[in-house]
């Protein structure tokens, strides 16, 4: 077995707090990343897509990797994924499929890009009588009857999170997550704060996962309702709202989660939470003893709205199509690549307390804009937000802000996109789930 043993080299703080400050790069250098979920679904019956059949997930991967020349990505010789140049596609736990793209400069560089996968996956898809749908959770079908894909690392955390909503999040749900750079710690700081502000305002922009297992939930984000009920020591809030806050807390934060496995010898060792990372520096585990790969692995099996790593990563976005999965990233790009529409953003949000923010954030899932926040409601805030968001993005000449025209129409009009759904859902499609899945295509 390949092991650190005592009298070696062990991990030190200082290589952990180098991981975060490698990624410290001059504004010239800012680019944009997203990671785009979307639940697969048999076009026949509407019920989630097996990994398994002959007409499965597993073979898409194998057909479109064949006639597009990507490689495989493998679990114990099991294909989860694949891979080309620095995009990637790959599944999360029931079978999602999440493009991972290299970020880029601009908006419509994204775009682009997944247009192109579109028109080469789709037709491979139809043939396996498969469908994406643009959505924030499977409309039909519900965990009890959506298998684990075989990847070693999802079924240990399926039974170790803890939360009544747990096998909802994995299993069930897609979502929009956005990548945004920083020029040192300060600059990430500041971002991280403010992406942990607007995190509840711009999940409510975006609501759009209403109805499960065929019925209305009451809920305008299922799927921001399951992450809220699943294992808050290592989902939710990393931001503690310290004045002073800087990349020692936020470290802080994810070597005091508990363990859950680490890899040696391309198999998982479990450690079921027996220990901490901080723990785990000082004395090891079973003769083990911390790496540069365990500790990223333990940053990566942390699940906060908003992740700091190599850059911000904001999370809590149910999947959206009809171009708003390009509005999201717009909206956030025109406040966090300028200085002063962050504070305008501070001005507008930042004068909270982390009790409030707690409140506001339990009752985003059910009530999305119709929340409230202070002394008014969620819909006024994302009416500014966008103003904000849409006058500094039209000063970097990069025509992104054509982007926010698409989720313009929802906002000033009180709307998310769930409102439209059940506007439908209870009008012409008369509670008809064949109409919805229809509708999520796109």
């Amino acid at each position: 077995m390949n092991t650190t043993v005592a009298g070696e080299k062990v991990l030190s703080y200082r290589q952990i707090k180098d991981l975060y400050e490698s990624g410290c790069k001059p504004k010239s250098d800012f680019k944009i990343g997203l990671e785009y979920e979307r639940v697969p679904i048999k076009a026949d019956s509407g019920h989630s897509a097996s990994y398994y059949s002959q007409n499965g997930i597993c073979n898409f991967l194998r057909k479109f990797a064949k006639e597009e020349n990507w490689a495989y990505i493998t679990d114990n010789l099991e294909i989860i994924g694949l891979k080309q140049g620095h995009d990637t596609i790959t599944l999360e736990p029931g079978c999602q499929v999440e493009f991972s793209l290299e970020p880029q400069k601009n908006i419509s560089a994204i775009e682009q890009k997944i247009k192109k996968l579109d028109s080469e996956i789709i037709p491979i898809l139809d043939t396996l009588g498969i469908k994406l749908l643009n959505y924030g959770i499977t409309p039909l079908s519900t965990y009890q009857n959506i298998e684990l894909i075989p990847k070693k690392r999802y079924h240990i955390m399926a039974k170790y999170l803890w939360g009544i909503l747990s096998d909802v999040m994995m299993r069930e749900t897609a979502g929009l997550q956005c990548t945004f750079d920083f020029e040192d710690e300060a600059d990430a700081i500041k971002k991280f704060r403010i992406a942990n502000l607007l995190t509840p305002f711009v999940t409510a922009m975006f609501a759009n996962s209403p109805i499960r297992g065929g019925v209305d939930t009451g809920y305008k984000s299922f799927r921001a309702l399951s992450w809220l009920n699943t294992d808050n020591e290592r989902c939710g809030f990393a931001y503690n709202f310290k004045d002073n806050y800087n990349f020692d807390d936020y470290i802080n934060y994810v070597m005091e989660t508990p363990m859950l496995f680490i890899n040696r010898d391309d198999s998982p060792l479990n450690i079921n939470g027996a220990i901490n990372f901080k723990e785990y520096m000082l004395g090891g585990f079973c003769h083990n003893y911390a790496n540069t790969e365990d500790y990223l692995l333990q940053a990566n099996l942390c699940f906060p709205e908003v992740r700091l790593r190599k850059f911000i990563e904001i999370r809590n976005h149910d999947c959206c199509g009809n171009n708003l999965q390009y509005s999201l990233l717009a909206l956030y790009k025109g406040i966090l690549y300028n200085n002063n529409a962050i504070e305008e953003v501070e001005k507008l949000i930042g004068n909270t307390t982390y009790n409030e923010y707690s409140d506001l954030r339990y009752s985003i899932p059910r009530l999305a804009l119709n929340a409230k926040y202070k002394n008014y409601y969620v819909k006024d805030y994302a009416k500014e937000l966008l103003k904000i968001s849409e006058k500094y993005l039209k000063q970097d000449n990069s025509g992104d802000d054509k982007y926010l025209e698409y989720i313009k129409p929802y906002i000033l009009n009180d709307k998310c996109p769930a409102d439209e759904i059940l506007e439908n859902w209870y009008g012409k499609w008369d509670k008809d789930i064949t109409k919805l899945i229809r509708y999520t295509q796109t």
